[in-house]
């Protein structure tokens, strides 16, 4: 499956806005028969279009309304650094998102807390991590836009 045709573009759209329909239910909402519906986003997950699905969260109820954007310069620049921040960055369950990025910085990681008290305990961790030289932190005043749709079609 190397391209996608209108119905595909459909299924797609209708899932990013609710992952938990039926496949009857999406069927209905895209007029095609509940077979061939179902046979088309197999496809799509075979193919890799459709990475999984999952349940958004409430980080406020969770304890974890406060979001951190942190850019991380690194003191080297080689695979080796690298990889061994990355792994290490992995081990963090608190980071919810970590890019590689061009740029001022190296990597922007996206972070979830509670509050103040706990991103000091944060900071120390991301200071402790190998290859760190420099922590640029900025907190999230609201969310303007958040968990958009990818825009196909």
């Amino acid at each position: 499956m190397s391209q996608l045709d209108s119905i595909d573009i459909r299924i797609l759209n209708v899932l990013q806005a609710n992952g938990r329909l039926t496949n009857v239910e999406l069927a209905e909402r895209i007029n095609l028969s509940p077979s061939p519906c179902l046979r088309r986003v197999k496809l799509l997950e075979e193919a890799g279009f459709i990475l999984g699905y999952k349940a958004q969260l409430n980080a406020s109820l969770l304890n974890l309304g406060i979001t951190v954007f942190v850019d991380l310069k690194l003191s080297h620049h080689n695979d080796t650094a690298s990889d061994e921040f990355e792994r290490a960055i992995e081990q963090l369950p608190k980071v919810i998102n970590c890019y590689l990025v061009s740029g001022s910085a190296d990597y922007r990681l996206e972070i979830r807390i509670k509050d103040l008290q706990d991103y000091e305990f944060m900071l120390r961790q991301l200071q402790a991590l190998p290859h760190v030289k420099d922590i640029q932190s900025n907190f999230v005043i609201r969310s303007v836009k958040s968990e958009s749709p990818m825009p196909i079609g």
